[in-house]
């Protein structure tokens, strides 16, 4: 299995989780980590910082870079990770493990198809964690404390580079390594993050006066901060996860009419039951988290 101190670790994009992953890989102890962003004064914080070692933001130095790596997190859209894997696949280096961490799985598996390498092993994952912050300023490896990491697994996948990178995850600060298929990993998704964005948007979107905040005593701040949005990354993000998407919104819908309508016909007691089923839910949605902290699940 590969050893992180005798690996050289490469960054394709430094942005808010490229750079903050490249900041929690730092203290890890590879060999040398490369970065690479089409931003020169990003390449030059991260380097003045010591998060890089060395950094390139044009083809040419790229390309150099990558024969070099023998890991690669691919910190892009999904639709940049896709064109960027398809134009650089020839510039990797043999046996190199390659990750990302795009929102959505389905579109990059599906469409990279045979452009994959076959001495290349791809291991698509996803760390469920952020910030409202945007780009390499606001990076932060303190953000992973505590979250989800996702892998969606291909049948390719060599054992020992799953755990190489398992190892690097739970070192990251993440308690809680999923295993599951893109499939899945999409549709699950498009509940617990994209219909979440999509419905503080809406809650921000439905009032126009901007003082409301006068009126709130935490509520309102705690379901609107993920409001705070990166508008091209995440119109992508349920652009290419728009069927299943769709269908969470469209059950939300059917849930808020429901509780509209017993508001409505003044039925109190159903409206009751209702709230005590869903705050028994809640807390069975924790106790199980809780239950699985520092486990691995396969779904």
């Amino acid at each position: 299995m590969k050893k992180l101190k005798d690996s050289i670790v490469g960054f394709i994009g430094l942005g808010l989780m490229g750079g903050a992953l490249a900041m929690g890989l730092r203290k890890q102890g590879p060999m040398k980590i490369f970065g690479y962003d089409i931003n020169p004064l990003v390449i030059e914080k991260a380097l003045s910082e010591n998060v890089i070692n060395e950094g390139v933001s044009d083809s040419q130095g790229l390309q150099k870079m990558l024969v070099q790596c023998d890991l690669v997190f691919i910190c892009l859209s999904p639709m940049e990770a896709l064109a960027f894997m398809a134009l650089y696949m020839e510039d990797f280096k043999p046996g190199v493990v390659v990750t990302d961490i795009t929102g959505v799985k389905g579109v990059i598996v599906n469409n990279l198809g045979n452009l994959l390498r076959k001495d290349i092993d791809f291991i698509p994952g996803h760390p469920m964690a952020g910030s409202e912050k945007e780009g390499y300023g606001g990076a932060d490896d303190s953000i992973f404390k505590n979250r989800n990491y996702i892998l969606t697994l291909l049948p390719s996948n060599q054992p020992e580079n799953i755990e190489f990178i398992r190892e690097i995850v739970m070192a990251l600060g993440f308690n809680h390594i999923v295993e599951t298929t893109c499939d899945i990993h999409d549709e699950k998704i498009a509940f617990t993050s994209q219909l979440c964005h999509v419905i503080a948007a809406a809650l921000v979107d439905c009032e126009d006066d901007l003082s409301i905040t006068d009126f709130e005593g935490g509520s309102f701040g705690d379901l609107t901060r993920i409001a705070m949005i990166n508008a091209p990354m995440w119109t992508e993000l349920f652009m290419c996860n728009r069927k299943n998407l769709l269908g969470q919104i469209e059950k939300f819908e059917a849930s808020l009419d429901s509780m509209k309508a017993m508001i409505n016909a003044e039925e109190k007691t159903e409206l009751i039951n209702k709230l005590t089923s869903v705050r028994e839910k809640r807390t069975a949605m924790g106790e199980i988290r809780q239950a699985k902290t520092l486990k691995n699940v396969s779904f």
